[in-house]
């Protein structure tokens, strides 16, 4: 069985086909850049319907497939910012009606998530750290259900690396701007730690760090220092959460995930409490289509299909609303 997947929740349009042996066929994006400041969702929306024909077919180029072959189509229909969302929506519709497949509609954060057995066949039941631009979570599955066991009160980790780098005078995207100033830096200045519970803040940590680059300190020094506190405070909650759930794996999943000191912290934690650490490779980590054909094909497969008229976007369709039936 064949899925393409259509991811285009933000910046990034991503075409991915897998087949149910668990082969990538292909994994197609084109990321919109905005000239100046964070994404302008009306600009990106536009960005992916412009980009939509020339991505689906190098997709099935590169995948060596024909329209025929495909049994899924899949989509990103939430969460996400609306007009990117739409855009896909229609896309979808539209390729599944012409070819008379069915239609399944993938929670983009569930996504993030699933696309780890896809690359793992022995991963079992971890506690997540879904860490991306929207979103910052600790998540595990329970009772049919993804419950969150914590998460950001403010803004999201991947937000705050990009505004922290636009504050710096970098272009966007600015998370891996900050990984390479943080791997210079050398003095850790304190900042604020935010943590509540299992919930984390980032608003007050975010205007600190502008606050100390704009009285002189290097930009190196303050990536390391934001970077540092940020890690420790999502590292310490999600070891919470491993200890009060008596887990044995751990897992980061989202575009965040590909910070290499980030996997160094939650590598060390794993470590030191003797359980598995996983990370999917970097190409399903950031926004790909791949992880919304793989979890809209586990979908299908247990029983679920998107009519047409239970289509419509879910902008701020949370990762626990989830019925997640097929495990």
């Amino acid at each position: 069985m064949i899925a393409i997947g259509i991811e285009g929740t933000a910046h990034t349009l991503g075409i991915g086909i897998v087949t149910s042996k668990r082969e990538v066929l292909a994994n197609v994006k084109r990321v919109y850049k905005p000239v100046r400041g964070g994404i302008h969702p009306r600009e990106a929306a536009n960005h992916h319907a412009q980009h939509f024909i020339s991505a689906l077919k190098e997709a099935l180029k590169v995948s060596g497939i024909s329209y025929d072959d495909i049994d899924i189509v899949a989509f990103s229909q939430g969460p996400g910012l609306g007009p990117c969302l739409r855009t896909v929506a229609t896309a979808a519709r539209t390729l599944a009606q012409a070819l008379d497949v069915p239609l399944v509609g993938v929670n983009h954060a569930v996504a993030h998530i699933e696309v780890l057995d896809l690359y793992y066949r022995d991963v079992k039941d971890p506690v997540y750290l879904y860490v991306s631009g929207g979103n910052t979570q600790v998540i595990s599955y329970m009772n049919r259900k993804y419950r969150v066991f914590g998460e950001t009160v403010d803004i999201g980790i991947g937000n705050a690396l990009d505004k922290l780098a636009r504050e710096m005078g970098y272009a966007f995207p600015g998370g891996p701007v900050i990984e390479k100033l943080a791997m210079r830096g050398r003095k850790y200045i304190p900042l604020p730690y935010i943590v509540r519970g299992m919930d984390v803040s980032f608003s007050g940590l975010l205007t600190a760090a502008i606050t100390l680059y704009k009285s002189g300190e290097s930009p190196e020094n303050v990536a390391y220092s934001f970077q540092e506190t940020a890690f420790s405070a999502l590292v310490e909650v999600t070891e919470r959460a491993v200890a009060y759930l008596d887990k044995d794996e751990v897992s980061l999943a989202g575009g965040v995930a590909m910070n290499r000191r980030l996997r160094e912290m939650m590598a060390l934690m794993a470590k030191e409490r003797g359980i598995k650490f996983y990370v999917p490779p970097d190409e399903a980590c950031m926004d790909n289509g791949i992880m919304i054909a793989w979890t809209g094909l586990k979908m299908y497969r247990s029983g679920l299909e998107t009519p047409l008229e239970r289509s419509r976007i879910k902008q701020n369709w949370r990762v626990d609303e989830v019925d997640v039936t097929w495990r």
